[in-house]
C-alpha cells in the first residue's frame, strides 16, 4: 500500500504548516458520466470566480494577505524563476477579468473551492503514482514534464516538491504539475490537495477541505476520505 509522507525537510521550513488531503475513491471524471452536472460544476467555478473578489483588498496584487503569504513561503526554498502558488495564478486571473477556465470536472471543482477559499488546491491520479508521493526538499535533477511542455524540467536542488520514484509530481508546492499524474477523464480515484501556511486560518481550511469533498462526491460519486497531516502527523496510506 503507498503512503503519502511529508518529510522532514518540509517542517523544518513550515513547522505551523498544514496539508489538506482528500482521497477520492471510484469517481466518475468521465464526458459522459458528468454530462448532467457539468453545468452546475462551471456555474459554481464562474460564481466562485467573481466571489474571490473578497480577497482582492489591496491595490497591488502581492500585498493581499493571502498571496502575501505565499510569496514569503517562496522565499523560504529555490524556486523556478516566477514560480508562484497556484492561488495568486488564478487571483491574477480574477484581477485581469480573465475567467478561470473549464478543464475537467474535478479539476474545475478544485479551482472553484480554490477561488472560495483563497486557499491553494491541487490534484494528481493515485494510479499513476511509482511508489510513495512524498512531499520534500528534493536533492535536485528529479525528471519532470510539465503541463503543457515538450522537453523535461529537472527540479532544482532545494526546491520543495511532490516527489514519487519516478520523479517529480508537482513542483514548488502547488505551483505546476506534471503531465505523468495529471488528473484526466480517465481518473478513478484522485489525491487532492489543499496546503495552507497561516495557521491563523485553520477554520477556513478546514471549511475548504469540507467543500472539496463534499462536492466531489456530490458531482462525480465514489468516496471522500478527508486527512489533514501537520508535524505532529506526517503520513497517510493512499489505499
Amino acid at each position: 500500500m503507498s503512503q503519502f509522507v511529508v518529510e522532514k525537510s518540509f517542517w523544518e521550513l513550515f513547522p505551523n504548516a498544514e496539508i489538506g488531503v482528500v482521497l477520492a475513491k471510484e469517481i466518475n471524471n468521465t464526458d459522459e458520466g458528468t454530462s448532467s452536472v457539468r453545468p452546475s460544476i462551471i456555474s459554481l467555478l464562474e460564481q466562485n470566480h467573481h466571489e474571490a473578489k473578497k480577497f482582492l483588498i489591496e491595490e497591488i496584487l502581492s500585498e493581499n494577505p493571502v498571496i502575501s503569504v505565499w510569496r514569503e513561503a517562496y522565499r523560504k526554498f529555490k524556486t523556478k524563476k516566477g514560480a508562484r502558488s497556484s492561488i495568486e495564478a488564478l487571483l491574477k486571473r480574477v484581477v485581469s477579468g480573465k475567467g478561470v477556465g473549464s478543464i475537467n470536472p474535478l479539476v474545475d471543482i478544485y479551482n472553484a473551492v480554490s477561488l472560495q477559499f483563497g486557499l491553494p488546491c491541487g490534484g494528481e491520479d493515485i494510479d499513476a503514482f511509482q511508489g510513495n508521493l512524498r512531499l520534500t526538499m528534493t536533492q535536485g535533477k528529479d525528471p519532470f514534464l510539465a503541463l503543457g511542455d515538450e522537453a523535461d524540467d529537472p527540479t532544482l536542488p532545494d526546491e520543495i516538491c511532490y516527489l514519487d520514484d519516478a520523479g517529480a509530481v508537482c513542483r514548488c508546492l502547488n505551483w505546476r504539475d506534471g503531465q505523468r499524474t495529471m488528473l484526466t477523464e480517465n481518473t478513478k480515484n484522485a489525491f487532492l490537495v489543499i496546503e495552507s501556511v497561516d495557521h491563523e486560518r485553520h477554520k477556513d481550511f478546514r471549511e475548504a477541505l469540507d467543500t472539496l469533498a463534499e462536492s466531489t462526491k456530490k458531482y462525480l460519486g465514489g468516496t471522500t476520505i478527508i486527512e489533514i497531516l501537520n508535524r505532529n502527523k506526517t503520513e497517510i496510506n493512499l489505499g
